[in-house]
C-alpha cells in the first residue's frame, strides 16, 4: 500500500492527512495552531506544519506529499532567500486603497474593471496579492527595494519542503494558486509582468507555474512533492468536484465556487475568475465574512454552537423581519473593505436571543447566495451545491440553506477537504495517470426546503444602508 500525505496551511492552523494513495482511505492525521493575526511570519506555518507531521506520525512510510495553503498572501524574499517581512494575509484589509489606485491605472471605473477583468479575470480587491504588493510598495520603500522575489503560502512552504535553501529561483506554483496575485491570466497560461511592475514598481523573481501533475523535486529524504494549490481549488480537489458541481465552504472566509470548462470575466468585480487545480477554472466569490460570525454571536449570547442552533432553529422564518449584515471584519463581496455589521429591524419582539441567532445564520446565509447569484450570471450551471466548511457543522446552517440559496444542498462528512484535496494531488503526481485517482466519496446528507424569498428580499433593502467608512 503507497501512502500518500496533504497539508492544509489555512489562517488559522495546519492539518495534515496521510492517506492510502489508490482508495484515499484516511490512514493518519494531525493538527497544529497558527497564531492570529493578519499578517504572519511565515516561520509560523513552517512550524505548525513540522507539528501537525509529528502529531500525524510522522511521514516516514509517505512517497508523496503535497501543500494546499491560504491564497493571495504576500511571501517577500531577498536575494538569500530571506523573509523580507511577516506575509499580509488575504484578509488584511489595508491594501483596499492600494487595490483601487490599481484599478485607477487601467482607466478607473468601469473601464479599469473591464480591462482588469479583460487581463487576468479579476479586478483588484484588498486580498489580491497585487494589492498586498503596491501597498508595500507605497508604505514600506525599503522593505520593496530589498524584495528580490514573491511568491504565496503554499510556494512558500513546498519551497522549505524540498530543502532548496536560500535558492529563490527553484521557487514554484501551480495555476490555481498563481489565477489570485492579480498579475497571471488563466485564460493564457502566463504572467502578465507588465502589472506585476504596474503593482510593485519593478520585476522580480516569481515562482515556476508547474503542470497540476507534475512532480516540483523531492524533500530531503525523498517524498515525491506535488505542485500545491491555493485552498479553494484544493477542496475542489478532495470533492471530487466537477463541472457542475458549486461548493458553498463556510470557514473564515466564506465561498462559493464551481467548476468551469471557461474561464470567467466579471468586470464587476464580484466574480473572482480563478484556475483550479485539474486544468479547468474555478469561478469564485468570496466573503470575509463566515464562520467567524457565528463565534461573535454565540459569544454575544454567551451561548456555545449547538445552543445558538437550537435558538436559530427556534425562531420563525425571516426572524420576523430582524436582519443581520454581518460585515464584522468589512467585505471584499461587496467590496466595503471598511464597513461594519449592522442589524436592522429591532422591535421589542424581536429583541430575543432566539431571533438574533436566526438573523445571524440567515444574514451569513444571505451573503453567500448572492455570491451564488454572481456564478450563475457568468454562466455556471447549478447541478448540486455541496456545503462544507466548519460552519457546516451548524445544524442551523444545514437546515436553513436551501431556504435561501434557493437549492437543496449535499452536505457531505466533515472532513480536511482541502488537506484531502493536497493528499489526492499527490497521489496523482505518484501514480503518473492522465488524471488524479478517484476516490470513493464521503458519505453526504440531503438537505431540502422551500425557498424563502422574503428573507433574502430584506437581507438585500438592508445591505444597502451599510456605508464603507474608514476608521
Amino acid at each position: 500500500m503507497s501512502l500518500v500525505a496533504g497539508i492544509d496551511s489555512s489562517t488559522q492552523s495546519c492539518k495534515v492527512v496521510v492517506r492510502d494513495a489508490t482508495t484515499g482511505e484516511l490512514v493518519r492525521e494531525g493538527r497544529r495552531s497558527h497564531t492570529d493575526g493578519t499578517e504572519v511570519d511565515p516561520q509560523v506555518w513552517w512550524d505548525a506544519l513540522q507539528g501537525a507531521v509529528q502529531d500525524a506520525g510522522g511521514l516516514d512510510d509517505v512517497s508523496a506529499i503535497a501543500v494546499a495553503a491560504q491564497q493571495h498572501g504576500a511571501v517577500c524574499l531577498d536575494d538569500d532567500g530571506q523573509v523580507v517581512r511577516p506575509a499580509l494575509l488575504w484578509n488584511d484589509t489595508r491594501s483596499a486603497e492600494a487595490a483601487a489606485d490599481l484599478v485607477a491605472d487601467l482607466g478607473g471605473g468601469g473601464t479599469g474593471r473591464q480591462a482588469w477583468a479583460d487581463a487576468v479575470g479579476t479586478v483588484p480587491v484588498a486580498s489580491l496579492t497585487s494589492s498586498k504588493l503596491r501597498w508595500i510598495a507605497d508604505h514600506e520603500p525599503d522593505a520593496a527595494a530589498r524584495t528580490s522575489a514573491v511568491c504565496l503560502p503554499h510556494d512558500w512552504l513546498t519551497w522549505k519542503l524540498r530543502g532548496d535553501g536560500h535558492d529563490i529561483t527553484a521557487l514554484t506554483t501551480d495555476r490555481s494558486d498563481a489565477s489570485g496575485t492579480g498579475y497571471w491570466a488563466p485564460s493564457s497560461g502566463s504572467y502578465r509582468p507588465d502589472l506585476l511592475e504596474l503593482a510593485f514598481g519593478r520585476s522580480v523573481h516569481l515562482p515556476r507555474v508547474a503542470m497540476a501533475d507534475e512532480a516540483v523535486g523531492e524533500t530531503p529524504t525523498g517524498l515525491r512533492l506535488g505542485p500545491g494549490a491555493g485552498d479553494n481549488a484544493g477542496a475542489g480537489l478532495g470533492l471530487q468536484a466537477g463541472v457542475g458541481d458549486v461548493v458553498v465552504s463556510i470557514g473564515t472566509s466564506g465561498t462559493v465556487f464551481g467548476v468551469a470548462q471557461v474561464p470567467a470575466v466579471d468586470p464587476s468585480g464580484i466574480v473572482a475568475g480563478f484556475a483550479d487545480a485539474t486544468g479547468h477554472f474555478l469561478p469564485l466569490v468570496c466573503t470575509l465574512n463566515a464562520a467567524r460570525v457565528l463565534d461573535a454571536t454565540a459569544r454575544l449570547l454567551q451561548v456555545d454552537h449547538d445552543e445558538l442552533s437550537r435558538l436559530a432553529l427556534s425562531a420563525a422564518p425571516g426572524a420576523d423581519g430582524l436582519v443581520v449584515v454581518p460585515y464584522l471584519e468589512g467585505e471584499r463581496t461587496p467590496d466595503l473593505p471598511h464597513a461594519t455589521g449592522a442589524v436592522h429591524g429591532l422591535r421589542l419582539e424581536t429583541s430575543t436571543p432566539a431571533h438574533l441567532a436566526r438573523a445571524t445564520v440567515e444574514g451569513l446565509l444571505c451573503g453567500l447566495a448572492d455570491g451564488l447569484d454572481a456564478l450563475v450570471e457568468q454562466g455556471i450551471v447549478v447541478r448540486r451545491i455541496l456545503l462544507i466548511g466548519g460552519g457546516a457543522a451548524s445544524e442551523a446552517v444545514r437546515s436553513l440553506a436551501p431556504a435561501v440559496l434557493g437549492h437543496p444542498v449535499v452536505v457531505p462528512e466533515p472532513g480536511e477537504y482541502v488537506a484531502n484535496g493536497a493528499a489526492r494531488q499527490a497521489a496523482w503526481v505518484l501514480s503518473g495517470q492522465d488524471g488524479p485517482p478517484v476516490w470513493q466519496d464521503a458519505s453526504t446528507k440531503r438537505y431540502e426546503a422551500d425557498p424563502v424569498p422574503a428573507i433574502r428580499e430584506r437581507y438585500a433593502a438592508a445591505r444597502e444602508h451599510v456605508l464603507d467608512r474608514p476608521t
